[in-house]
């Protein structure tokens, strides 16, 4: 139990000024393994076996009669479940963890009791089918809410990064690529980035001047600035004033809703409003972001809005949690038209507990997103993504070289940004430069569009470039990057590679340009109060990284086509099949792996990304060659940076704990520390099972922050009998006062199964259904080692330490997260969150 109070501070996208946390009962884990029953783990009971007993430590029962309990005072009838108490009871702070053991032990009483209330009649049949299906019918409207907004955000960002550089006049609703496809009459070069076709108009041309000038290029070249700070500005408004959640790219703060903590507001209906809207205009803004990893966000807050529809979810935080992990997996569905990636996803990066009917609804989920995304078709080209590929050349052995090559540069940035981005990022925290969030915003934005435009691959939207760097040339392609010296006496001349010409030239040198750009200002821009992503912006970086590769593996293979070195390569003639797109897919699996360090959801979200399934070795080898390199450099992926830069209470199961600590040297109050019997801590604060008064134990309310309580036999035995919480415990006594009669501030609180009766005295308060009798113990002498797992895989809030069958202090989550950065030479203080 820790008695200091404990500091708060701004932390990343959650600022947390005026809440009280508390400090002893905290924190939390994730469960990978809920299978623990009940009665396998010290015979834990929280409720009722149906027939108004309760089951104590050693699951003994006790008969409690069936007197009315409709008041806690006097009471003996315990309860079946948590229902019946006062509004409140069982349900969590903000910014507090969840008790998963509780949680998951609640349901499954819920579920027997529905299961036994079966055999009273038809009503009950039918109550009992609805909550069978009620899960299946959540994770339906989950993944129909998604997929359509995904089709809308889609649609509107599109709209909006081409009105940057002109309108359609005849249909303003229309992006360029429909306005120009859409009219009956279209000139030969109308997709050509520097033309218009008849019903495009460019801001040059809506203001009189002649295509191709020097006044054209200004004109454009100052619209696309005032365009871009005018969404920018409009989303970081948006964010700051309606939706202070919706900044970002949600998935740290997704990873630790997951593990069990709440953060009320993050997952509401303004924030997937604002979130949506915010998107939009983030990427219209021609930032170096992406929305496809706020998707998930997007995902998850439908998932939270609906399941309030059942109570099955919304009044149990461990079930809603499976919702959640199911609208993740629809998130990153709908996000890259991977349905199969998503649920990979969700179970690789997002989700610690994740049993085999959360997978079947994840992956039901994420399938009725693609196909509502499909249905709206937001690309008009039956594709769920931007950049398909339609191209199935075949890859040679000699090209792994490269690919592994391609791979480790991937690692490489990915630690670069880490690094850099989190600099940065608790620069800014640090700094008053955090304190004009907005004019951050308007900075980065004005340098971005500034630097941009010059160059036409930055200046197009981020998909667009990949777009335009995974396919091959064809032969309508007369771009400068696709100017090649064909010969025209080879059948199907874009089938085989060729030396390239000037063009081409031309084109490296403006991508390795973009390249320095686009690694440089991503650090930057992602962090900032605005919605973003960071899967599109790695990616970019990525396909930048492998199409330069490839150009050159290209040259060296037409330049050397005699080479016996490549003669499975190049067939008679000297013609040589080498596709530069497949390098720059390679790539951007690699720079993606490098900064999140995915493997198989990795693999797979790009293959489904891609359509290109006989390229899976390639981007295997690269994605594996990638987190090598990384992991090498620093395990943290940035969605684990950031949750440590904004002092979430998460406990990464990937990671081992291998010091040789016990509980008792990370234990509060420290009675002995490393043996040396030294107390430094004040006592332990606990309340006793029948001698402490309701003023008593309201002023031990007052004078503590801690979450919870032990109860004991007496001060003097510390003999342990339970935990109450502190929310229950407030909850319990205010309403008991407000509907009990007799209860006063000297009346005695029971929490035993026997209440004595005392005709002269005050009316007694009993609150034994509100107890936890069988809370989770340890020694102190267990291994740390051997705690933290319970931490992790349990999903505990706290354990109690026992030395030889006394209650001896109390181990929360946050300790062990303290204790574990102690031991890494880091600041403790910075585990802000309980």
């Amino acid at each position: 139990m820790d008695p200091r109070q404990p500091t708060y501070r701004s932390t990343g996208s959650i600022r947390n000024n005026d809440r009280s946390a508390v400090a002893n009962s905290t924190d939390d884990d994730s469960l990978l393994d809920m299978t623990v029953d009940t009665k396998d783990f010290h015979h834990r009971h929280y409720d009722l076996d149906g027939h108004g007993r309760h089951f104590g430590l050693e699951g003994h029962r006790y008969d409690n009669g069936s007197e009315d309990s409709g008041s806690l005072q006097g009471s003996s009838n315990i309860m079946d479940t948590l229902d019946d108490l006062p509004p409140g009871i069982g349900q969590y702070d903000d910014f507090h963890t969840i008790d998963w053991l509780r949680d998951i032990a609640r349901d499954r009483m819920r579920h027997r009791h529905i299961v036994k209330k079966r055999q009273e009649g038809c009503w009950e049949q039918v109550k009992g089918a609805h909550d069978a299906w009620s899960g299946w019918v959540c994770v339906l409207l989950v993944g129909v809410a998604a997929g359509t907004c995904a089709g809308i955000i889609d649609i509107g960002s599109s709209w909006m990064s081409d009105l940057k550089e002109g309108v359609c006049l005849e249909a303003f609703w229309f992006n360029r690529e429909q306005c120009c496809w859409s009219g009956p009459s279209l000139n030969s070069t109308s997709m050509n980035e520097d033309s218009d076709c008849d019903q495009w108009y460019s801001w040059g041309r809506m203001m009189g001047s002649g295509a191709g000038g020097a006044g054209s290029y200004i004109i454009g070249y100052l619209f696309y600035i005032l365009w871009a700070l005018l969404f920018g500005v409009l989303a970081a408004l948006l964010v700051r004033m309606f939706a202070p959640y919706a900044c970002g790219s949600g998935i740290p703060e997704i990873k630790t809703i997951l593990s069990g903590f709440i953060i009320r507001g993050y997952l509401g209906k303004w924030t997937l409003l604002i979130k949506s809207l915010g998107m939009m205009l983030s990427v219209a803004a021609g930032l170096s972001l992406g929305k496809e990893g706020p998707f998930v966000h997007v995902a998850c807050c439908c998932g939270n809005i609906f399941s309030y529809l059942f109570p099955k979810y919304g009044r149990n935080e461990a079930k809603k949690r499976e919702v959640l992990s199911a609208a993740a997996a629809a998130g990153v569905s709908v996000a890259f038209g991977a349905p199969i990636g998503g649920v990979l996803f969700s179970l690789e990066e997002v989700s610690y507990y994740f049993p085999l009917k959360t997978l079947w609804r994840s992956f039901f989920c994420a399938l009725i997103a693609a196909f509502i995304l499909r249905s709206i078709n937001p690309f008009g080209n039956d594709h769920l993504v931007m950049f398909s590929i339609d191209y199935n050349e075949p890859w040679t052995l000699q090209e792994l070289i490269p690919f592994i090559l391609i791979g480790a540069l991937g690692g490489l940035f990915g630690k670069f940004f880490i690094k850099f981005n989190i600099m940065w990022c608790r620069y800014r925290k640090m700094s008053r430069l955090g304190n004009y969030p907005i004019f951050e915003v308007l900075g980065i934005v004005f340098i971005t569009a500034l630097l941009s435009y010059p160059n036409p691959y930055t200046r197009m939207n981020s998909s667009e470039l990949i777009r335009l760097l995974v396919s091959r040339c064809g032969p309508e392609d007369d771009t400068e990057i696709c100017d090649y010296k064909r010969s025209s006496n080879i059948t199907d001349p874009f089938k085989w590679s060729a030396l390239a010409g000037a063009g081409v030239g031309s084109a490296v040198w403006k991508l390795a340009l973009a390249l320095i750009f686009k690694m440089i200002i991503t650090i930057f821009t992602f962090g900032i109060k605005i919605p973003a992503g960071l899967f599109i912006p790695s990616m970019a970086v990525g396909s930048i990284i492998g199409r330069i590769v490839g150009i050159g593996v290209e040259q060296l293979v037409v330049n050397n086509a005699n080479s016996v070195f490549f003669s499975n390569i190049c067939e008679s003639q000297g013609k040589c099949i080498i596709t530069p797109g497949l390098y720059a897919m390679v790539g951007a699996a690699a720079a993606l792996g490098g900064v999140t360090r995915m493997t198989v959801s990795l693999v797979v979200i790009m293959f489904e990304l891609t359509g290109g399934l006989e390229y899976i070795v390639p981007m295997m080898a690269a994605a594996m060659t990638s987190k090598w390199v990384g992991d090498a450099l620093g395990r943290e992926s940035i969605y684990d940076a950031h949750i440590a830069l904004n002092g979430y209470p998460y406990l990464d199961h990937k990671e081992e704990f291998t010091h040789t600590t016990i509980a008792a040297d990370v234990m509060r109050p420290r009675y002995w520390r490393y043996g040396t019997g030294v107390r430094n801590d004040p006592p332990l604060a606990v309340i006793t099972q029948d001698s402490m008064t309701v003023e008593e134990t309201e002023s031990l309310l007052r004078n503590t922050e801690h979450n919870g309580f032990p109860v004991v036999v007496s001060r003097e035995s510390q003999y342990l009998v339970g935990f109450v919480l502190r929310r229950d415990l407030n909850l319990a006594i205010a309403n008991a006062r407000k509907t009990s009669e007799g209860v006063v501030s000297n009346s005695i609180i029971y929490f035993t199964g026997h209440v004595p009766v005392d005709p002269n005295g005050p009316a007694p308060l009993k609150l034994r259904k509100i107890l936890d009798m069988a809370p989770v113990t340890i020694t102190d002498q267990t291994p740390m080692e051997t705690v933290v797992e319970m931490f992790r895989k349990l999903g505990l809030r706290q354990t109690l330490v026992t030395h030889n069958g006394r209650l001896l202090g109390i181990i929360t989550k946050k300790d062990v997260l303290r204790h574990i950065a102690q031991l890494r030479n880091q600041d403790p203080e910075s585990i802000l969150f309980n």
